[in-house]
């Protein structure tokens, strides 16, 4: 199986910083997320020869269905990752529109769904099940959406969703794989029956590799097999020197308050994912850039200020795609990659580290242009 490079969408706006706009007013320059800039960053992704952009969810992102739809309208060949919350929509709904979406698109829609580790965010949206609770809830929703795309029609009775005659009036010719983050224990049960590519925020390799045991066991109770993916940010430049350059910039631009009150945030989170991030690091104090380096390359600066994701693989092109290569041989097959802008950092990475990766052929507009 080979690599399968997909890139970031940032549907909330882009940054050449850091800080973001959940944290207040930043320092940096900011490209709001108008539908014009949008188009030029899928533009570049599908021109750098990247498989699929990851269209993210949350309360300052567009709605990912409707972006993705935008989308498939300025692209040709490129996929589209849509980051979605099961429980949101009626799960027969959303198996409605995903058939939708997949003739608009051409079949170049892709699942990702996000179940959600802050009780606080979910109650602004009007869910309060407990994190279990949501668990258990996407379990069911994935279930049912499944059952719908076979095309057969069936009744459910289940905990949280209760449905009668179910089912389209024909099935969907090309269900999307679906993509399915969280490191809980009730994450790992619904990602074992359920998803397709189970996907791990930017840990150690030795730490993915402990994750994918557990997963592949679990999995085959199931009688199933899984992929997985790995989302993390790349800082990627001509010589290692430049790269720990552009990273210690990212560093000393923002200010100690804010890391303060981004650390506060995150540390109230409820998502196991979000803890493992954290305890990355041993300490939020740092003198050196790559005192938040946790393993070759591989750096947690994005982290204190960030949910999600919070490490980096920083050094020269080759040192980037060395990293992929062996994160690759521990069994990781998908990547989810961003940077500072993604704009430019779609087409540095497409064009000077994917070239150097063995274990993929990827499809370069940039090599045929």
């Amino acid at each position: 199986m080979a690599i399968e490079l997909n890139w970031y969408l940032p549907n909330h706006g882009d940054f050449h910083g850091l800080t973001n706009n959940r944290l207040g007013e930043s320092a940096n320059k900011v490209r709001s997320s108008t539908p014009a800039y949008l188009e030029s960053v899928a533009r570049a992704i599908e021109y750098a020869g990247f498989n699929a952009v990851l269209i993210p969810t949350g309360p300052t992102c567009h709605d990912g269905w409707v972006v993705a739809a935008s989308l498939s309208q300025v692209t040709t060949r490129l996929k589209f990752l849509v980051a979605f919350r099961p429980g949101f929509v009626l799960p027969a709904v959303a198996a409605q529109s995903v058939q939708s979406l997949q003739r608009i698109t051409g079949n170049r829609l892709l699942l990702n769904v996000v179940t959600g580790g802050d009780s606080a965010e979910q109650r602004g949206y009007g869910d309060f099940l407990n994190h279990d609770e949501r668990y258990s809830r996407t379990a069911e929703f994935l279930d049912i959406v499944r059952r719908i795309w076979a095309g057969k029609k069936f009744d459910y009775e289940g905990r949280h969703f209760r449905l009668r005659n179910a089912g389209l009036l024909r099935p969907i010719d090309t269900p999307p794989p679906i993509y399915f983050g969280g490191a809980s224990a009730a994450a790992e049960a619904v990602a074992a029956q359920y998803s397709d590519t189970y996907l791990f925020w930017g840990e150690t390799p030795d730490m993915v590799e402990e994750r994918i045991r557990r997963a592949d066991d679990l999995a085959a109770r199931h009688g199933r097999q899984l992929r997985y993916g790995y989302r993390v940010h790349v800082i990627s430049r001509d010589t290692p020197e430049q790269a720990w350059a552009e990273a210690d910039r990212l560093l000393r631009e923002v200010p100690r308050e804010i890391i303060e009150k981004a650390q506060k945030q995150l540390q109230a989170s409820e998502s196991v994912g979000q803890a493992r991030m954290r305890s990355l690091r041993r300490s939020n104090t740092f003198n050196d850039v790559r005192d938040l380096e946790v393993y070759p390359n591989l750096w947690t600066g994005v982290g204190l200020v960030r949910g999600g994701a919070g490490t980096a693989i920083v050094g020269s092109h080759e040192q980037v795609a060395e990293r992929i290569e062996q994160l690759y041989e521990s069994g990781v097959s998908s990547f989810i990659l961003s940077g500072y802008p993604n704009l430019e950092e779609a087409l540095n990475v497409g064009e000077e580290v994917v070239p150097l990766l063995r274990s993929t052929a990827p499809r370069l507009a940039v090599a045929s242009a």
